[in-house]
């Protein structure tokens, strides 16, 4: 336990056979009591080498989205009796080595923390250009709709206490929130429900195209990251 908080890590995981294991061997061990890799219908090896890092694997059995493939992870944790879930990239995007700022913002207070790359000490590098632009208009857009301004809304490392999970008013269960909705879904209810949600800063780097920086598609993932946006500001949904 780290300042008396059990912590969950969940990592959302879909063919990352060449990084997943380098994710599980940077998590700090003094701080992150379980970690659980949420295998999305993978085809190669991802699994086994999550497992040999040490991680637990829960499989999903087939490709359900990345918003399925976390609320399940979410589930899971819950179970288990954890006080805070941590989500990070199993791509190696993010800095695992800085999950005490997640979780000590936590232990001082917050209920949600969002990583930054954009607050000063964060870092950024390997982005394409449209998402360059798509990550600095997002946050601009998700300000307005929650009306409290944000210098991050895209980043998916983050921490919350598994308490807010408890909320009937937060319904991660909508089957419209399967692929990338769900993230962002839950950042803004939590500033809309009133929740201590805080920013600390954190790295970004994504890997070389050469091994693939992404599984997200320009074009659909990002209109999945903005529903909840049109969605949630409009009324439209819950």
């Amino acid at each position: 336990m780290h300042r008396g908080l059990r912590v969950v890590l969940v990592v959302p995981v879909f063919d990352e056979e060449r990084k997943i294991g380098e994710v599980v061997r940077r998590v700090p061990r003094s701080i992150v009591d379980r970690i659980l890799v949420v295998d999305d219908g993978s085809t190669d090896t991802s699994r086994e080498v999550a497992k040999a890092g040490g991680a637990e694997v829960l499989e999903m059995g087939r490709t359900v989205g990345v918003g399925a493939a976390l609320r399940a992870g979410f589930r899971d944790a819950r179970s288990g009796g954890c006080d805070v879930i941590v989500v990070c990239a199993g791509n190696n995007k993010d800095s695992p080595e800085e999950i005490p700022r997640l979780v000590d913002a936590i232990a001082d207070g917050a209920d949600f923390v969002q990583g930054s790359r954009f607050l000063a000490g964060g870092r950024s590098g390997g982005m394409p250009l449209y998402r360059r632009i798509a990550t600095r208009v997002h946050p601009l857009l998700f300000s307005l709709v929650a009306r409290k301004r944000v210098s991050e809304s895209t980043n998916g490392f983050r921490a919350f206490r598994t308490a807010l999970l408890d909320d009937p008013r937060i319904r991660l269960d909508q089957p419209w929130l399967d692929q990338y909705e769900l993230e962002p879904y839950l950042y803004l209810k939590a500033i809309r429900l009133g929740y201590d949600t805080r920013e600390v800063p954190v790295t970004k780097i994504y890997p070389p195209r050469a091994l693939g920086y992404t599984k997200m598609p320009p074009v659909t993932g990002w209109w999945s990251m903005l529903r909840p946006l049109v969605l949630l500001g409009l009324g439209l949904r819950r």
